[in-house]
């Protein structure tokens, strides 16, 4: 007998390939192509943006920052995300600062999130939960562009990006590298050291 197979089945198997943005180094589906194809599948899914009973506003704050909450109900399933209001390097916006706009993306930012956690386009978000490294504060150069921190085997963050690739070498060197960019400048010597530690990783499993 066949087996019946569960919302979050059907919403993994969606090809989404056509529908990958990019930004930056990161892949990602927007809210608007995971809405539509969320209710293509599923017409009767509904969104939930909640409202703090506080303030009534639709975003919640512990006095210093905030975030907001938002839910995305299929059937008798609801699975909520929560996600801080960020600007565009994802560090948490002061509360003083943040603008109507500012929650507004963070909200459909929020709307892809929850909907994947039903299955449509997870795989983009692996890596998300990747723990912090700490690092000196990146710069701007005179050009407004980011400027980033030399990374040298055995340096000060040579033990930070060891515990990173501990934690997620299943990602791959070349997403790691992308990810490390961000923050690093990564050479070609550091990059071949970065994977063949990868790959020590993976062959200990």
């Amino acid at each position: 007998m066949a087996t019946t197979k569960s919302v979050y089945q059907k919403l993994s198997e969606i090809n989404i390939k056509d529908k990958i943005e990019r930004k930056g180094s990161l892949d990602y589906l927007s809210w608007a192509n995971a809405w539509d194809l969320l209710k293509k599948n599923h017409p009767n899914a509904q969104r939930k943006v909640y409202e703090s009973e506080h303030t009534g506003l639709n975003y919640f704050t512990d006095g210093r920052t905030a975030y907001v909450k938002v839910g995305i109900v299929i059937g008798e399933v609801e699975h909520i995300d929560y996600l801080p209001i960020m600007d565009y390097r994802n560090n948490s916006i002061p509360l003083e600062k943040i603008t109507s706009t500012d929650t507004n993306k963070a909200i459909q930012r929020s709307t892809a999130k929850a909907i994947a956690m039903h299955g449509l386009g997870l795989s983009l978000w692996t890596g998300e939960d990747i723990p912090e490294m700490t690092a000196p504060p990146i710069r701007e150069t005179s050009n407004g562009k980011p400027k980033t921190i030399v990374l040298d085997i055995g340096d000060e963050n040579w033990t930070k990006v060891l515990k990173y690739i501990g934690a997620n070498h299943k990602l791959g060197i070349t997403k790691i590298v992308e990810q490390l960019k961000v923050k690093y400048n990564v050479s070609a010597s550091v990059k071949k050291e970065l994977s063949a530690e990868v790959k020590k990783l993976k062959e200990a499993k």
